[in-house]
């Protein structure tokens, strides 16, 4: 995709967690933007708020999983309250965010995912664990051209 090119002085390249839980994966990724990004936007603040609000992207598997990314990410639960490093959003879920999705049940079996009705047709309080980013539409996060970041790459 980008041929060797070194994605984090690059400040098109958007990164999708599509499973985020601590928030870790995405605040490493953040990290590295951040110093790849020094000469291209040296406004510290400019730059931060450009990662967060154009690149870095995360879809949390739990309400409390997109909670605690968010503090690890942008140092508060709200992406809009005081301590957040981020300056730009609009909302409190900045750009990681959870909504509880139900199973579309078919002859016993989701259609988006194959599980089982007999075990995770559960009530509303309890993990159903039908994940946002297999069971909807992502169009809210437009039509990046997302990368998988590994973790050692320079």
């Amino acid at each position: 995709m980008h041929k060797g090119a070194n994605v984090w002085v690059d400040k098109t390249v958007k990164f999708l967690d599509p499973c985020t839980k601590s928030g870790v994966f995405l605040r490493e990724i953040t990290s590295r933007l951040n110093k790849g990004l020094e000469q291209e936007i040296p406004d510290l603040q400019k730059r931060v708020d450009h990662i967060l609000t154009r690149q870095v992207f995360g879809i949390g598997i739990t309400q409390i999983t997109s909670l605690l990314a968010r503090r690890s990410v942008y140092c508060s639960k709200h992406a809009t309250g005081e301590h957040s490093i981020a300056k730009s959003f609009a909302s409190d879920d900045g750009n990681i965010w959870f909504k509880r999705i139900k199973h579309s049940w078919k002859d016993g079996r989701c259609s988006y995912c194959g599980a089982p009705k007999d075990i995770f047709d559960r009530k509303d309080k309890l993990e159903n664990h039908a994940y946002a980013f297999i069971h909807t539409d992502t169009s809210r996060l437009g039509s990046p051209r997302f990368l998988e970041a590994i973790c050692n790459s320079t």
